[in-house]
């Protein structure tokens, strides 16, 4: 067999396995959440969903998710249900101390607000716009939007990243990839789904599964030795 046939042979068995991933959530409750990071574009983010993922993002920031999706319906209320950066830097101390109340970070609360801040000042859509233009590089100035998160929140407003995560940069090692974005691009491109769904299938068959890597066989890509280029061609 040619490295050729030998490549693309190893990347349809990562798409199967990635296809076996999508039906295992599916099957177990979280359709919702494909469907939802399918429908995400950067033009349909408006204001208040905008800052309510980028506050989502900065709280998950080295927590597990499970405890901040308890949290955050009462982070959301002391921040007005992000109806609008102006009314929360209008209460910006109201909005604080409430949100200290049920998630006592200081730092983090605090990020959130500066985060409103910026939005105000700038103005929602020129930030929008400077995001499309600018990507990661943009959202990397806001607070708490590290080498992982910025692309977190990137991927949650519509831009077609993969986060490198534990769980994604295990899986791409494990196949012989340099990064989780070559790994969810390729298979993208086979399945013909969304990068970002990719990513998201990826990510939550990992939190339910502890034993997702045995999912990705070691002959996958070459017994994860394979470059980036023989897995693309």
């Amino acid at each position: 067999m040619n490295s050729v046939l030998q490549a693309e042979t190893a990347l349809w068995k990562l798409a199967s396995a990635y296809m076996t991933a999508k039906q295992a959530i599916i099957d177990e409750g979280y359709a919702s959440e494909i469907d939802w990071q399918e429908s995400i574009t950067l033009d349909k983010v408006t204001e208040t969903y905008f800052l309510r993922e980028a506050a989502w993002v900065i709280l998950s920031s080295g927590m597990r998710e499970a405890i901040i999706r308890k949290k955050f319906p009462e982070v959301s209320a002391a921040f007005f249900e992000w109806e609008s950066a102006q009314k929360i830097v209008a209460h910006g101390d109201k909005c604080r101390d409430a949100a200290l109340c049920c998630f006592n970070n200081p730092r983090k609360i605090a990020a959130i607000v500066q985060v409103a801040v910026h939005v105000f000042k700038r103005g929602f859509q020129s930030v929008r716009e400077s995001i499309r233009c600018e990507g990661i590089a943009y959202i990397m100035q806001f607070p708490y939007m590290g080498p992982a998160t910025s692309y977190h929140f990137a991927k949650n407003i519509g831009l077609p990243v993969a986060k490198p995560d534990r769980h994604l940069n295990r899986i791409a090692n494990r196949v012989g990839y340099s990064s989780p974005q070559l790994l969810c691009s390729d298979i993208a491109r086979v399945i013909g789904e969304k990068l970002a769904v990719v990513d998201l299938v990826l990510w939550r068959y990992a939190t339910l599964h502890s034993d997702y890597l045995e999912l990705f066989s070691s002959d996958v890509c070459g017994s994860g030795l394979a470059t980036d280029t023989q897995c693309t061609q």
